[in-house]
């Protein structure tokens, strides 16, 4: 995966230690498919997600993302859930920790393909068919996104 400028920056003076970066996941959503890509870096089925850059506003790096990664053009409908996981180590020895906002979106137009080196697969899959190994993490913003689309007014799931 490509690291961004930014990011590279900061490796640039603390190294490999951890960095606490903002990330966004988008769970396209076109009817009872789901947009999901096939990871270089861990070959893992996931849902759409990427780094925030500086200043960005998270929805609109989630639309970012989705079109970089898929050519697909999306749109947020709301956001599904807020939260962070454990530190990971990449196979460089960066180690990075996310705070995690995921976003239910809609497919409004593209024909979804590889658009970026991040991606060896992308397409639609049934909600009911959901292609393995899916990463634990998109399982979870999968069922937060269905979640808020079943019931918009219950808000994103947080860990209170």
């Amino acid at each position: 995966m490509p690291v961004p400028e930014f990011v590279a920056a900061l490796r640039a003076h603390v190294g490999t230690a951890p960095l606490w970066l903002s990330g966004v996941t988008a769970v396209v959503l076109d009817g009872d498919r789901v947009l999901l890509g096939r990871r270089a870096d861990n070959r893992m089925w996931a849902a759409i997600s990427g780094i925030l850059d500086p200043g960005e506003q998270p929805a609109h790096a989630a639309v970012r993302e989705v079109l970089e990664e898929t050519g697909v053009v999306a749109r947020v409908l709301a956001l599904a859930s807020v939260d962070s996981g454990d530190v990971v180590t990449y196979p460089n020895g960066d180690q990075a920790q996310y705070l995690s906002l995921a976003f239910l979106c809609e497919y409004v137009s593209g024909q979804a393909h590889i658009a970026d080196d991040e991606s060896l697969e992308v397409g639609w899959f049934a909600l009911d068919a959901l292609p393995q190994p899916l990463a634990a993490s998109s399982a979870t913003r999968i069922a937060d996104a269905l979640a808020a689309r079943a019931d918009p007014g219950a808000g994103p799931r947080f860990v209170r």
